[in-house]
């Protein structure tokens, strides 16, 4: 028995030792890759508070601590203070942990895992203003929930709120972030953006997002850890700057997705009225339906000079209805006879479908002036007058670049999801 147990022992403490080398390979690739900026594995931990820590660049020591914080005592001044403990481990991920993200049923509770932004403003963590890409991949089981995962999103609480009287009035100060689909496709991969940290194409809200037109797998919330191994998703993103794109990807692919009559759809509605608010302000005089104020930078106009191709839709004696496609919008064009007979009088434009992914986004990320100006980073939930429990599930890794990865440098990201290993 007592050779048995010896062999058990050496067995146990031959598989730790690989874990352990698997464990810091694939840090060490993550860290590896261009922009490189950080990486929470939910592993690494400072030894005075236990607060998770984020791997950095060779030469970096910035203080990326995450702090639990129930953002509702901060700004409703109600509920209890969260802690290391609201946020539970599974004892095996991607990179060797988990954190869970529990359907809290208490409204006044809403934790997350927040790094204030005075320890992450002019880091390279806060990617904004001219030029600037970024890129984030974040390896998750999701239960339910289509809110937020990480990133610099603070949405505010100056707007309505039905959950009673909030202490602590802030305007959204948005960056970048990662989401479960939100209302564009609840349960996908998501990615927002910002370039003024606040509202778009005239609603209230942000409405620059891409999303994929996969879902993630549910896991059911009682499920064992030893059942959880096989779905593991990776969602991430790239917005790349040059060239005026933002993509989602799930699982390392950044599936193509349009969006048909996007005039119809929840979200797309928004930049497909700023679509139509453009159209308007070209032609001479003031339109019907046009709005006189509306800001001219939030007109969504992408490139739509010369067609990719045409189709005929129908053709009279004296009209022809063309849809024109083009690299992120589709265009159904009522055309008229010229002076020579030719159908090139453009009598009506209207928006028949609209690109999800990649989607087109020609501005540069909101560029906070000081600390004050600009949102927290945070992980599991944003900052939010709603308050919805949001997304629930595990978070075992998130990683950001300041820059554009390649496709390939995603999917090599994806394949880390592949073999989850034990801490």
């Amino acid at each position: 028995m007592k050779l048995l147990s010896a062999s058990l022992l050496l067995v146990a403490s031959m598989l730790t030792k690989a874990g352990a080398d698997e464990r810091a390979q694939r840090v060490a690739f993550v860290r590896s890759l261009p922009g490189f900026v950080a990486l929470w594995d939910f592993v690494s931990r400072d030894p005075a508070t236990g607060q998770f820590t984020a791997h950095q660049p060779d030469g970096a020591a910035h203080d990326f601590r995450l702090e639990p914080l129930n953002y509702v005592r901060d700004f409703w001044g109600r509920g209890r203070a969260a802690t290391n403990d609201d946020f539970p481990l599974l004892g095996r991920g991607p990179f060797g942990e988990a954190v869970r993200l529990r359907p809290e049923t208490d409204d006044t509770f809403r934790p997350c895992l927040v790094m204030p932004r005075a320890r992450l403003h002019d880091t390279g963590l806060d990617v904004k203003g001219p030029g600037a890409s970024v890129s984030m991949a974040a390896w998750v089981i999701r239960e339910s929930g289509n809110h937020a995962i990480a990133g610099i999103w603070h949405e505010g609480t100056d707007l309505k709120s039905d959950k009673g009287e909030i202490t602590r009035v802030e305007q959204g100060r948005r960056q970048y972030a990662l989401f479960a689909g939100l209302g564009a496709k609840n349960g996908a991969s998501a990615a927002h953006v910002s370039e003024n940290g606040a509202k778009s194409f005239g609603d209230k809200y942000a409405r620059n997002l891409s999303v994929t037109p996969e879902l993630l797998p549910t896991a059911p919330a009682d499920a064992p850890p030893d059942q959880l191994d096989a779905v593991w998703s990776v969602m991430g993103f790239v917005f790349d700057n040059d060239a005026n794109t933002l993509t989602s990807y799930l699982d390392g692919q950044a599936s193509e997705f349009w969006i048909d009559h996007p005039q119809r759809h929840n979200f797309f509605k928004w930049p497909a009225h700023g679509w139509q608010q453009a159209q308007w302000h070209r032609q001479p005089g003031l339109q019907e339906g046009e709005d006189p104020g509306y800001d001219h930078g939030q007109f969504y106009e992408p490139p739509e000079e010369r067609p990719l191709r045409i189709e005929v839709a129908s053709e009279r004696q004296d009209e022809r209805i063309e849809l024109q496609h083009f690299e992120f919008t589709r265009v159904r064009v009522t055309l008229g006879r010229d002076a020579a007979g030719a159908f090139t009088a453009v009598k009506k434009r209207e928006l028949a479908a609209l690109k999800a992914n990649p989607f087109w986004f020609p501005h540069d990320l909101y560029a906070p002036k000081g600390v004050g100006d600009g949102g927290p980073f945070t992980i599991g939930r944003v900052i939010h007058s709603g308050r919805s429990v949001g997304f629930t599930g595990w978070i075992g890794g998130v990683a950001v670049f300041n820059r554009a990865l390649t496709p390939e440098q995603m999917r090599q990201l994806a394949e880390i999801a592949a073999r989850p290993v034990a801490r």
